[in-house]
């Protein structure tokens, strides 16, 4: 009852310190500390983001693919698919919403055979990806091609012998 009364003097007022919504007295001070609890928050966020594009950018490159495809939103996509599954086209899959989580592990697992990287590292990959990425692209890891099959080199030919 007191609520509603000091709802309804504050709307005859014309005064602004009520919140219209939850009828609840609004506090200029708890917005003042949401706010200021949201920029770590933010500023968090960015450094994530900015850390896995350098790590996408360091795994790109060691795969031969341009490292500047990792800022691109939807190429960069493509281009991981392209180097974890060997065709790129197959991110187009991630729009259907029940495969796409289940996709994205498989993903994982196909990258980490990629640069021949076993089991365990693939685990970490599926669970851990924000620091098993930048292993993958600062650590020694090569490339050795989709699913983990080198890329086959053909023999070289023999000379024919010399005529004598």
């Amino acid at each position: 009852m007191i609520r509603a009364y000091a709802f309804i003097t504050c709307i005859l007022k014309g005064e602004k310190g009520m919140d219209y919504v939850t009828y609840g007295a609004y506090d200029s001070a708890t917005s003042a500390m949401s706010k200021a609890a949201l920029i770590p928050s933010i500023i968090c966020a960015i450094i994530v983001c900015v850390i896995g594009i350098i790590a996408m950018w360091k795994i790109f490159a060691k795969a031969g693919k341009p490292g500047w495809a990792s800022i691109i939103p939807i190429y960069n996509l493509y281009v991981l698919y392209e180097i974890s599954w060997g065709k790129g086209i197959l991110f187009l899959l991630n729009l259907i919403v029940f495969i796409a989580p289940i996709l994205a592990i498989i993903t994982m697992v196909k990258l980490g055979k990629a640069f021949g990287k076993g089991g365990g590292f693939i685990a970490g990959l599926i669970f851990l990806p924000f620091i098993f990425l930048l292993i993958l692209a600062f650590g020694s890891a090569q490339y050795v091609g989709p699913g983990g099959a080198p890329a086959v080199a053909e023999a070289p030919v023999a000379p024919p012998p010399a005529a004598e």
